[in-house]
């Protein structure tokens, strides 16, 4: 599987890491186990590691825009960790899809990335 999700902050704050390339069949793990922490949790925080992404399928993309849709208002901030110019960029264009905070740290920065979620 191309994502890895590890709950924190008794379960208010979510991990993923992401590797590979993304296909559809991956959004059927990932969107049920968001849409569990959401139920019992409220508003998350996410943290998204994408050091080893190589992209999306057409049919990936399609599950991500619909994930975004659903749950638009579900997460209060993401902070996107790459090592890829066109990774930081994607944190950029992904900001008018959520009502979240987006902001993108570098891969050497993941302990800061980490702060800025736990942050008020």
């Amino acid at each position: 599987m191309a994502i890895n999700l590890q709950e924190t902050d008794g379960g208010r704050t979510v991990e993923i890491r992401i590797s590979g390339k993304l296909v559809k069949e991956d959004y059927h793990h990932f969107v049920p186990e968001v849409d569990r922490l959401v139920h019992e949790h409220g508003k998350l925080r996410m943290l998204v590691e994408m050091g080893e992404l190589q992209g999306w399928t057409t049919g990936a993309l399609w599950e991500d825009l619909k994930f975004d849709v659903k749950h638009f208002s579900d997460i209060e901030r993401v902070a996107m960790v790459g090592e890829k110019k066109w990774q930081e960029r994607m944190a950029h264009f992904c900001r008018p899809f959520t009502a979240a905070k987006v902001r993108y740290f570098d891969h050497s920065q993941i302990e800061s990335a980490r702060q800025w979620l736990a942050a008020a």
